[in-house]
């Protein structure tokens, strides 16, 4: 007999999706404790549940995976064949329509009539900023950037230049962060350049003082001074999204925590196993949170289900509140499919946005 950790631990199933597909009556546990209630699975059920593991990752509909599981074992596989078939044939044919959608999405983009201004500039743009200010900006946005090869207009932090501000960006499209900087010595239009992470990283490093440092643009190239020393390089040929569309957010439920003792309980809280893998191929934990009644942000156990939750990529979590600093948070938690944004109440300019993650069925 198997308890349902091992179970999940050996079909690539999560607890949450075992205790879903119990429910459902898809997949009965062989014995259920009646004083815990805890379920234990026969041996043989290992493989009905890798086989519904991989039927739903190929996104098999809930009614055919009950027949094909039905089926599977009998003598006559006609059912569990034609089944197979044509879920195939629907794949085969959302995968064209899909393909026919993108072929019409890049025509569109390709005839734009009024394509968006750039926001880059050939004039000269001098700045002068706090270190402690521009370096805790940095320290704000970094954990956010992207790193995938494909995708290499998010592999830096955007500097935004408008008005007194520099305004710093960072997004992976899971994640997104931003911060600002009081800046003076430009009264100029607005201007963007994306600076790449290693470059980014330099600046950083040299940000170890309390005075005054000086931040130049000019044409395609960005150079930080400070104390004599200097971090300068080309920026990205890549214009960054428009990231304001993403930052209007709808009103949600807002919770402060105290930082330090929140990552604690993420740290050692309850995890929901979730689709793709972080860093090291281990499988990508959730996170799942709830807003009580009384207003506070609590970590939901692995068998709480609701309207209301919101998950989220643990580690993606922890990077984000450890940004925020040691002092008290704002969780803003809007619908399960909305963002959510870690504030800081002092400060309407610096938070960042972590994307939901739906639960497992």
């Amino acid at each position: 007999m198997r308890s349902i950790g091992e179970m999940a631990r050996d079909s690539g199933l999560g607890v949450s999706a075992l205790r879903f597909y119990d429910r459902a009556g898809v997949l009965v546990p062989d014995r259920v404790d009646p004083v815990s209630g805890y379920r234990w699975y026969a041996p043989g059920q290992l493989d009905e549940a890798r086989l519904l593991a991989r039927l739903r990752r190929a996104g098999m509909p809930l009614a055919d995976v009950r027949l094909v599981l039905a089926g599977w074992a009998g003598a006559d596989t006609d059912l569990v064949r034609q089944l197979l078939r044509a879920h195939l044939r629907r794949l085969e044919q959302g995968l064209s329509d899909a393909r026919a959608e993108f072929s019409a999405l890049r025509a569109l983009l390709d005839h734009r009539e009024n394509p968006m201004t750039s926001l880059r500039t050939d004039t000269a743009v001098r700045l002068s900023l706090s270190g402690p200010g521009l370096a805790a900006a940095l320290d704000a946005v970094r954990f956010a950037a992207g790193t995938d090869p494909e995708l290499p207009m998010l592999g830096g932090i955007l500097f935004d230049v408008e008005g007194h501000a520099l305004c710093l960006v960072a997004t992976d499209r899971y994640r997104m962060a931003v911060a600002r900087a009081a800046a003076d010595g430009y009264d100029g239009p607005r201007v963007q350049v994306t600076v790449p992470l290693p470059l980014a990283d330099a600046m950083r490093a040299l940000l170890d003082g309390e005075g005054r440092v000086r931040l130049a643009v000019d044409g395609d190239r960005v150079t930080l001074e400070t104390g004599g020393r200097q971090a300068a390089g080309q920026c990205l040929d890549h214009d960054f999204p428009d990231y304001r569309r993403l930052v209007r957010l709808p009103a949600g439920r807002r919770a402060v925590v105290d930082a330090p003792a929140f990552r604690e309980a993420v740290r050692t809280g309850p995890v929901r196993a979730g689709e793709g893998r972080e860093e090291g191929g281990t499988p990508a934990g959730l996170s799942v949170l709830e807003v009580t009644e009384d207003g506070s942000v609590t970590l939901a156990g692995d068998g709480a289900d609701g309207r209301d939750l919101v998950a989220v990529n643990r580690a993606f979590l922890l990077d984000a509140l450890t940004a925020g600093g040691d002092g008290r948070l704002i969780l803003e938690l809007g619908d399960p499919t909305a963002p959510l944004a870690i504030r800081r109440p002092a400060d309407a300019h610096t938070f960042s946005l972590l994307m939901p993650v739906r639960l497992e069925d």
